[in-house]
């Protein structure tokens, strides 16, 4: 019979469950306001679900901790898992308090609405701790892409466009910065695999936050300038093929009648002086 669990003026009851479910019920100054259940889904994996009247996230957190912390020790499990609809916050909260981090989103086919997958394991740091605390929070944190482009111009003043594969648009060179990798780096390393030439990056011409357009989520470009370089630099380019079909020394008009609105909007700009070192793109026709 599983003892019943413990955390000051916070009990957890068990319930008449069955082989499936490991149930309690949520007992707050002996008073009933809610359920905790656990559900083995394999050797090494519990799923938790609960239901309560309280609005009241950090008591409900609590009945969490003692039945994940009851899952480790007494079902042998080292993983506690939950999906919860995306249009749940409060309860996605709850969890976060709990002590289960967020993983990512699970999509669901219909109507309904897709699932945060959040967890926690056995070895994780407690959720009370400092570390604990940290990786909970920067992982239900949002993220925002991060695109780093070259400015490159020959000596008549040109301006280099790439021709891309997956688009109609001619774009900017340079690309969508890696996790943990510095903008200036990454364009580096964009150029030398897409473009096979190794720049020199210069001065920052500005973060240009563009909203969302054409199923893209919003992101931030980090516009930076990598100065005059001689035109037959084009001829001995390596393009990448998967991405690039062609690069295109521009003038003006070729610029406004081939480039993406956010590079149209934004070299005009440019070239109009004065860019401030932040900017917010308007939002382009779809």
């Amino acid at each position: 019979m599983t003892a019943t669990l413990r955390d000051a003026d916070l009990a957890l009851e068990p319930t008449s469950g069955s082989d499936e479910f490991t149930g309690f019920a949520i007992v707050l100054d002996d008073e009933r306001v809610g359920t905790v259940a656990l559900r083995r889904e394999d050797a090494t994996t519990a799923s938790i679900r609960w239901n309560s009247r309280l609005e009241k996230p950090f008591v409900v957190a609590r009945a969490l901790r003692l039945a994940i912390g009851h899952a480790f020790d007494e079902l042998g499990v080292g993983r506690v898992e939950v999906r919860l609809p995306v249009d749940r916050p409060d309860e996605i909260r709850t969890a976060s308090i709990g002590g289960l981090r967020r993983e990512g989103i699970v999509r669901t086919p219909g109507p309904d609405a897709d699932r945060v997958l959040m967890a926690r394991l056995v070895d994780d740091p407690p959720a009370v701790s400092r570390d604990g605390f940290i990786a909970i929070l920067n992982a239900g944190l949002p993220t925002k892409r991060v695109i780093s482009q070259g400015l490159v111009r020959d000596e008549r003043g040109r301006v280099l466009l790439c021709e891309l594969t997956y688009k109609n648009e001619w774009d900017l060179p340079g690309g969508v910065i890696e996790v943990g990798e510095a903008p200036g780096i990454g364009l580096v390393r964009e150029l030398e695999e897409e473009l096979g030439i190794t720049v020199e990056v210069r001065e920052l011409v500005t973060v240009n936050w563009l909203p969302a357009w054409r199923g893209w989520d919003d992101a931030c470009i980090f516009l930076f300038d990598l100065g005059v370089i001689d035109s037959s630099v084009t001829e001995s380019m390596t393009l990448q093929p998967a991405e690039i079909k062609a690069v295109h020394w521009c003038e003006p008009h070729e610029i406004r009648d081939r480039a993406a609105a956010a590079a149209i909007e934004l070299l005009e700009a440019v070239e109009a002086g004065h860019v401030p070192t932040y900017r917010e793109a308007p939002k382009a026709a779809e």
